[in-house]
């Protein structure tokens, strides 16, 4: 665990107003509200080691990172200064895969590996692509920084990643959004000076797919090197085979095409790397399917989630305070605010929930229903999210099922983004052709293959804090309705 934040360590020295459990919570933040707009780490969030994996080069010269999945990273003297700030080594404390590693234990890579990982990936297509040539001058207009937009495409996450952005209304923001924030700090306005005035916001407009470049792709798209990143990082740190993506390929497939309809550039693939482009797809629905939404790990996200749902929901944290902790920050900090406060969410959060998130005590699944079991049923689309009628219904069974309120999960996690197809295609003929959501006659039928994988990805859930059974039907009533099939 890491070093307790500064401002929290001041909580219990006896001088604030807070003395104990039952006493005045003060509204003692994880991060000032006056830094929180700006997302200023975390003063034991240093570059403490990262001389140790950098070569011998200078900030002027950039520096060397040896990686186990790309083996040598070379970081030019920008990447290298942006590498260097207090918000990027934030990173090395936000887990890539959130609460996965209490699963898959070797999970433990953050998103500063994953980053550098892009940010490589992201260099070396770009060499490609001028190797290639025939492109016209304005395709490669803002070139100078997509490199770093890659780099930084991260920058806003939360603590342990991904999860926190399912509670919706209960947070600022996702991650992408957040980004602009970090972008306002001192120190990364000054590591990003000399690509010029205005260079945060159109990095930032890139990150968002808002910009108009036609390299814009390389980070934000179908074909963005973040997915092709993560798959094989996330599969080599859990252990499992699924997650091969024939990278080289899909790299050397890579293309600057017009669109047919506008004439606007964009990143496109040849019609030979397509079956690269199929492992991509297919190796995203393996990791979905065995790693990300695994029982385990979404009981551990389930959790975790309605740990914070109900700090905040209880005035134990402010939603502005999760921008900005580390993963060990905010599980600290809503510790030690549950601890001194004496309401029934306090006591749950410390008594039960946190220990059981801690001690790796796990919800169980009282119900699990797969696509062949929904079948002939249609889930509400409130039941997939939080809402106040999903909540209400989860409160009810907690009560049938003897448990606290807020002890009964539902959860049917959706990403309807996941094969998301719209990319360019290079025919052999050389005519270009847009793959979207019809396809491509003759050639691929990958977005109709991508709706089914999706389809039987998707599994319904009820998780309890303690072991229980209930009834699929029962469940099925509330938050179903019956659909004639085609």
């Amino acid at each position: 665990m890491l070093p307790a934040p500064a401002t929290a360590a001041r909580g219990g020295d006896g001088e604030g107003p807070r003395g104990g459990r039952g006493g005045a919570r003060a509204r003692g933040t994880v991060v000032p509200s006056s830094q929180a707009r700006e997302c200023v780490p975390f003063r034991h969030c240093s570059t403490l080691g990262w001389d140790l994996l950098s070569g011998m080069d200078g900030p002027t010269h950039g520096k060397l990172i040896r990686d186990p999945l790309w083996n040598t990273i070379h970081l030019d003297s920008t990447a290298a200064r942006i590498v260097d700030t207090a918000e990027f080594q934030r990173l090395r404390y936000i887990r890539q895969l959130g609460l996965a590693h209490l699963v898959y234990p070797g999970a433990t890579h953050t998103r500063f590996d994953h980053a550098l990982g892009v940010y490589h990936l992201t260099v070396t297509a770009l060499r490609t692509l001028r190797e290639r040539g025939a492109s016209p001058p304005e395709a490669w207009e803002g070139e100078e920084l997509v490199p770093y937009a890659a780099l930084l495409h991260d920058i806003g996450h939360y603590a342990f990643s991904h999860a926190l952005e399912e509670l919706e209304g209960d947070v600022p923001a996702d991650h992408e959004e957040l980004s602009r924030r970090f972008f306002a700090s001192p120190a990364l306005r000054d590591a990003l000076a000399p690509l010029g005035l205005g260079a945060s916001e159109r990095i930032y407009e890139i990150i968002r797919g808002e910009s108009r470049i036609a390299l814009r792709g390389l980070v934000s798209g179908s074909l963005d090197l973040d997915k092709m990143e993560y798959l094989r990082r996330d599969a080599r740190f859990c252990g499992v085979p699924y997650g091969e993506v024939d990278v080289d390929r899909l790299l050397q497939g890579l293309v600057l095409l017009p669109d047919p309809e506008t004439g606007a550039w964009e990143v496109g693939v040849h019609e030979k790397a397509v079956s690269a482009l199929e492992s991509l797809l297919f190796a995203k629905y393996q990791m979905f399917r065995n790693v990300y939404w695994h029982h385990g790990v979404r009981a551990a996200t389930a959790l975790y989630k309605r740990i914070v749902e109900e700090a905040v929901r209880g005035g134990l944290l402010d939603p502005e305070e999760l921008v900005g902790p580390t993963d060990e920050e905010l599980l600290y900090e809503i510790s030690r605010r549950a601890l001194e406060d004496d309401s029934e969410v306090a006591e749950r959060l410390s008594g039960r929930w946190m220990p059981a998130l801690r001690h790796r005590r796990l919800p169980k699944r009282a119900v699990e229903l797969t696509a062949a079991d929904l079948r002939g049923r249609r889930i509400e689309d409130w039941a997939g999210g939080e809402s106040p009628w999903k909540r209400a219904i989860e409160d009810e069974l907690a009560r049938d099922l003897a448990l606290e309120p807020g002890e009964v999960i539902i959860d049917f996690p959706s990403k309807r983004a996941m094969f998301q197809l719209d990319v360019l295609v290079e025919r052999k003929d050389g005519s270009v052709q847009r793959l979207g959501s019809e396809g491509l006659p003759g050639l691929v039928d990958l977005p109709r293959v991508a709706r089914e994988l999706y389809t039987t990805a998707r599994v319904l859930r009820v998780f309890t804090l303690e072991r229980r059974k209930l009834d699929p039907e029962r469940l099925l009533e509330r938050i179903s309705r019956p659909v004639e099939e085609s």
